[in-house]
């Protein structure tokens, strides 16, 4: 059975950093992209998603607005993907979804989401 657990989430005030940990298990890791993708409360999840992390090449991708502020990783040993964000702002408060995508295998999971709040 594969599992996908964000951790992480939590409050934090406007220029403070959280960092977002999701940790994939019964799939082969190295053969994932893995990445975040989030919801404001009350809005559809936005589709291009936040950042993500190929762990067949290393490739990141980082969207416009977290670009300089965020950073991801990945840890093969742990099966986990790190996502580091700095300078948060309160416009990056939502759920944020950990997703494992391979377009090899035509599969993609989903995680239950962490929440992030920013106060002003």
């Amino acid at each position: 059975e594969v599992q996908v657990v964000e951790s992480g989430g939590g409050l934090v005030q406007a220029g403070g950093s959280l960092r977002l940990s999701c940790t994939v298990s019964g799939l082969i890791f190295n053969d994932y992209t893995i990445g975040w993708f989030r919801q404001v409360p009350g809005k559809e999840r936005e589709g291009s998603g936040v950042s993500c992390i190929s762990n067949v090449d290393g490739r990141t991708y980082y969207g416009d607005s977290v670009k300089g502020r965020f950073t991801i990783s990945s840890d093969n040993a742990k099966n986990t993907i790190y996502l580091e964000m700095d300078s948060l702002k309160p416009e990056d408060t939502a759920v944020y979804y950990c997703n494992a995508k391979s377009r090899v295998y035509g599969l993609n999971y989903w995680g239950k989401g962490t929440l992030v709040t920013v106060s002003s």
